[in-house]
Formats: C-alpha cells, sequence, structure tokens
C-alpha cells in the first residue's frame, strides 16, 4: 500500500497536464489533477482555439470583396461581435464540457483549485493537503505587460476575447506572432488597427525574407505599422478613448490598446521556494532532457519550461514524460523540424531551418524562391501576393527549410513537415507531380536556383 494519496498529482490542467493525466490513468496509475481557472489551458480558452475561430470571422469580409469578381455581390454587410463573442464562448464551454468527460472517464481526480507546492511531495489545494509520490507542474505562460505610466488601461489577448464592445480604433503592441494575429483579426472585423513594435522588423526568429514579405503585404490590408516605436504613456479621455504617447514624439488617439509582448512562466506562488526546483532567469522551470527538476519527485512540461511554447509540443513532452515514468522509457522528444503556422492575414507556414540558420550551419545552402499572385485573387482588384521558399543543403540535395505566406499556408506546410522529417531530398520534391492548378503545387515546380550561398 502507497504511503502516498496519488502516485501522480498533476498542477494544471492544460493541453499537456490533461494528456499526462489521461495517458498515466490509463496504466492504471493513480492521478489527480488541479485546476484554478479553466480546463484545457491556454489554447482552449484563451489562445489557439478562439483565435482560430476570429481569425476565420476577420477573414470573411475579404472574402465577400473576392467574390465581387466572380459575379457575387452582398448587400449591406454588417458585422454584429457579440454575436461573434458568444458563439465562441459557446464553443469554448463545450470543449471545457469535452475535457471534464476525458478526466472522469479516464479515472483522474479532478480538483478544481489552485494547488501550491507545500514540499516534495505535498500540495495544499482548497485548504486540504494532498500527497503524490510525484509532482508534475505544467501552469503555463500568463501574457507580459511592462510598466509605464498608464498601463492600466491596456488590455491582453486574455481580455481580447471577452470585450463588452468592438473597438473602432485599435493599437497592437508587440512583435511576435500573437501581436501579428491580433492585428489582422481587429482590422478584418473592421477596426482601424494600428501594430506598434520597438524593433526595426517583427516575428524575430523567422525567416528573414518571409517577415520582410509580411511587412509588404499587411499594410495592403489597411494595417498601419509602426516599427521602431514604443508607447511613454497612456492617458484616459473624457470621452472614454485613450492618448498614447510614443517615444519618437508621435501620438495617436484609440479606442483599445492591446499588449502581446510577451508571456512569462506562470511560477509565482507556486510554493517552489519549499522545493529544491530551479527557475532561470524569465521564471521557466529548469528541467533535465527527462523533464526531471532538481527536486527528484517534481517534473515539468509545456510553457512553463518555456522551451517551444506550442499546444502539440506540450501533448508531446507529456506522452514522452508518462513513458519515461511509468512505460518502457524509449521515447524521446525531438524538438527539430516542428511544423509552425502564424495565422496572419496572410498566413505563414513555416518548418526547418531559416536561411540565417542554414547558412550558419551548412557550408553550401541552395535557395528556391517563388512569388505569385494567387489564382483566387486574379479576378477581382486585390494587392495580395504569395511567397514561397525551399532552403537545401547544397552537399546533400536534403531540404533542409520550407517557408510560405500566403493564403492556408498552415495547412499547406503540414505536409511538407512530415517529408522533411522523413529526410525528403530536392530531387524528391522534384520528381513529384504537382496538383494543378493549385498554390501548392510550386513546391515541386521549384526547379531554378535563385542563390547559392557558400560559407
Amino acid at each position: 500500500m502507497s504511503r502516498y494519496d496519488f502516485d501522480l498529482f498533476v498542477i494544471g490542467a492544460g493541453s499537456g497536464g490533461v494528456r499526462a493525466s489521461r495517458t498515466a490513468a490509463s496504466q492504471g496509475i493513480r492521478v489527480a489533477v488541479a485546476e484554478e481557472l479553466f480546463l484545457g489551458g491556454t489554447c482552449v480558452n484563451v489562445g489557439c482555439v478562439p483565435k482560430k475561430l476570429f481569425v476565420y470571422g476577420s477573414h470573411l469580409p475579404e472574402e465577400v470583396d473576392i467574390g465581387r469578381g466572380f459575379g457575387w455581390s452582398v448587400d449591406n454587410l454588417s458585422f454584429d461581435w457579440p454575436t461573434l463573442r458568444d458563439n465562441k464562448t459557446r464553443e469554448i464551454e463545450r470543449l471545457n464540457g469535452i475535457y471534464q468527460r476525458l478526466l472522469d472517464n479516464s479515472g483522474v481526480k479532478l480538483f478544481n483549485g489552485r494547488a501550491t507546492l507545500l514540499d516534495a511531495h505535498s500540495v495544499l489545494i482548497n485548504g486540504e493537503t494532498v500527497t503524490a509520490e510525484r509532482i508534475l507542474v505544467c501552469v503555463g505562460g500568463w501574457p507580459y505587460i511592462p510598466d509605464f505610466p498608464g498601463n492600466d488601461w491596456v488590455i491582453s489577448s486574455n481580455e481580447a476575447f471577452y470585450l463588452e464592445e468592438f473597438p473602432s480604433r485599435v493599437l497592437v503592441v508587440g512583435g511576435g506572432y500573437i501581436a501579428v494575429e491580433f492585428a489582422g483579426i481587429f482590422n478584418g472585423l473592421g477596426a482601424k488597427t494600428q501594430l506598434a513594435y520597438r524593433g526595426p522588423l517583427f516575428l524575430r526568429g523567422f525567416d528573414g525574407e518571409v517577415r520582410e514579405f509580411l511587412a509588404e503585404q499587411l499594410p495592403h490590408k489597411g494595417i498601419d505599422l509602426l516599427f521602431e516605436t514604443e508607447i511613454s504613456a497612456i492617458e484616459k479621455l473624457d470621452d472614454g478613448s485613450l492618448q498614447v504617447e510614443f517615444n519618437n514624439g508621435r501620438s495617436t488617439v484609440v479606442d483599445c490598446v492591446m499588449y502581446a509582448t510577451g508571456r512569462t512562466p506562470k511560477t509565482t506562488g507556486l510554493g517552489l521556494e519549499n522545493t529544491q526546483v530551479e527557475l532561470d532567469s524569465n521564471g521557466a522551470i529548469v528541467v533535465d532532457q527527462n523533464f526531471q527538476t532538481r527536486e527528484p519527485s517534481i517534473y515539468a512540461i509545456g510553457d512553463v519550461i518555456d522551451r517551444v511554447a506550442l499546444t502539440p509540443v506540450a501533448l508531446a513532452e507529456a506522452m514522452v514524460l508518462v513513458d519515461h515514468l511509468y512505460g518502457e522509457q524509449q521515447k524521446q522528444i525531438d524538438y527539430q523540424n516542428i511544423p509552425t503556422a502564424v495565422f496572419s492575414q496572410p498566413n505563414i507556414g513555416t518548418v526547418g531551418l531559416t536561411q540565417e540558420e542554414a547558412v550558419a550551419n551548412y557550408k553550401v545552402v541552395k535557395v528556391f524562391r517563388s512569388s505569385f499572385k494567387p489564382m483566387k485573387l486574379t479576378l477581382g482588384n486585390h494587392n495580395e501576393r504569395t511567397f514561397m521558399k525551399l532552403l537545401v543543403d547544397g552537399e546533400t540535395d536534403k531540404i533542409i527549410g520550407a517557408h510560405m505566406v500566403g493564403s492556408e499556408a498552415g495547412e499547406i506546410i503540414q505536409g511538407l513537415g512530415i517529408a522533411i522529417k522523413a529526410g525528403a531530398t530536392k530531387a524528391h520534391f522534384d520528381s513529384t507531380l504537382g496538383i494543378h492548378p493549385t498554390s501548392a503545387e510550386e513546391w515541386v515546380t521549384m526547379r531554378e536556383v535563385s542563390e547559392v550561398i557558400r560559407s
């Protein structure tokens, strides 16, 4: 008989926590999970899922406009924010219920409340002390808003999903994918939208040409890009609008300022000081290759370890961890060649190395590029273009990077992710017949080398 109440106690019922809980419980492990906010974590509630629903909704006016070139017309087009907001909320609540049933049907004990660590084997939850042989921390991250005069008036992506009224003028602050995506959402839904970023170009870490190409496309949509610009102060005016002062002497008046300047691991107040768990400089939990912390009985996965903050990564980490603890201990996480999408408008899809990374790691890099107006936009007055780029190891012919900016780039890049993971070469791509007419066929028809880079 175990001297602990549970074999595994999971703090956080997000994607990683739920997957780890269910998988372990299916093997007969006694599992409990604690969640203080909402089942499904960031992705389901204030992340990927509602954001993608908003992206769909915000793109519809452009679809209607595209339809005019094909002979369709819609009079008196209008948008009702409460309908989108509330339908989204109902869908999220449905998903919350699914997560609840998944845990219940797996035999996982759910504690609704905030769990804090008392020591290496004990947590305090709703005034009750619960013990476990092992503890898994997967509490995710939280939006970061810097300190400056008037920052009380700004919102984060969390609040953007539940706005009482839809603003007519919006300033989005940040240079990451969340900022770029929400700029597209607000703009598409009808708000006059500005995107401010302190650096010279957004989406740091993505391929340089991809970043530049998207920066060329967004103004065609009506988004005003303000690079090398920071907010110095915000003042709320008598009419409820916000006077925003920038560090370069410029100013603007908007109805809403949304900050998307990064997320930080949500480790404050967890009681980690009662254990040997170590944190790095940004508050992320330090773990080894098996997700074990400096405290042998405590593990961590997902955004809280700040490796790759993506839902599929947290799910994969959960599976590997459970295998390590209760299985054959043979699985390993491969963080290379993770396909990624940014649901900007147009979308970005990417897998493998950027050109900058490729040049730094390979002696000879062949670059194949293509830019074109997609067929869907040829019958109307639309300036949006699609960009595709393949990076090839000049010595082995292996594809080491693929990047796309254009409609459904995320959907298209998933298939390329499989090919690149399998070690596909440019010759494999060249011998594959394309599906005509599609944008995706361009991947197998790019025959002319745009550039050869030797290092």
